[in-house]
């Protein structure tokens, strides 16, 4: 989470820059070419336990995943896994239809320092594969290669899994606010809190405003510093009553906060006072 914060920018621009080449590279004309590509990576005796496991179940890769179409060049990267005794050396052979898949990918012979040695496609964040056939490679169990083919946008199984995501991640808000509610989730106040301070100095937007200061008092809520959330609480209050109607619902939110912040620090009279503002709303 921190190498998101840190590298957002340039997260976002490598993908904006995969799904542009895809678009040139995998038009109509080439939409239902399938092809077969390589990954060659060392993987722990645990988590390789783990993945036999899942066979014929699904497979995500929480990065930006470079593959080849050269087989060769794959295997030489599994085998130098072997040096370690407790890794395997797998081969991940990935079958891909385009006409089936919205996931974004392209060839990065053209842009890439190292031009067309490594045939390289590359795909962006989390593309999800199904697991298929595991065979060993050599005499030793240590050489394994592993049969995936990219899910296909209808699958039952990664739409199911997709939308429960979407629902537990805030699907209302967008960009960084969902990353600072999902930290929050998680318990990451600092990193949370840290998202929140930097779109307060952006912005200059009194609305955007009111709604960070909310986000910050439910932080400062739930670490127990109930004083340091009511005052926030109270800013996005006033900037809300500045500049909205008033019977607009997120008067309500700010009263309904407030009544909350008071009722942790035992104001009940106070607590219901604001409440009862919510409901009026």
């Amino acid at each position: 989470m921190d190498s998101i914060i840190n590298m957002g920018f340039f997260i976002k621009d490598l993908h904006l820059h995969i799904e542009r080449l895809h678009k040139e590279q995998f038009n109509e004309q080439y939409a239902h070419n399938t092809f077969t590509v390589y990954r060659g990576q060392g993987l722990s005796k645990a988590d390789f336990e783990e993945m036999k496991k899942t066979q014929g179940g699904l497979l995500s890769f929480n990065c930006f995943l470079s593959t080849s179409k050269d087989r060769e060049v794959s295997l030489d990267f599994a085998h130098r896994a072997l040096a370690d005794p407790d890794m395997i050396g797998i081969l991940f052979v990935m079958t891909i239809n385009p006409s089936k898949s919205s996931a974004l990918f392209a060839s990065t012979t053209d842009v890439s320092y190292y031009g067309n040695a490594e045939d390289e496609i590359l795909f962006s964040m989390n593309s999800v594969f199904r697991i298929g056939d595991i065979k060993i490679l050599n005499q030793n169990d240590r050489l394994i290669q592993v049969q995936l083919s990219l899910t296909d946008d209808n699958d039952k199984d990664l739409y199911e899994l997709t939308n429960c995501i979407r629902e537990e991640t805030f699907p209302s808000d967008k960009g960084w606010p969902r990353i600072g509610r999902l930290l929050d989730k998680m318990g990451q106040f600092q990193k949370s809190l840290k998202i929140y301070e930097a779109l307060l100095e952006e912005t200059n937007n009194e609305i955007e405003k009111a709604t960070l200061y909310e986000l910050f008092g439910k932080v400062k809520l739930e670490q127990g510093y109930d004083k340091e959330a009511l005052l926030v609480y109270q800013q996005a209050l006033e900037i809300r009553q500045r500049y909205l109607p008033e019977n607009s619902f997120l008067l309500g939110y700010s009263f309904n906060n407030i009544g909350s912040a008071h009722h942790k620090m035992h104001n009940n009279s106070d607590a219901l006072l604001n409440y009862k503002k919510a409901l009026e709303i």
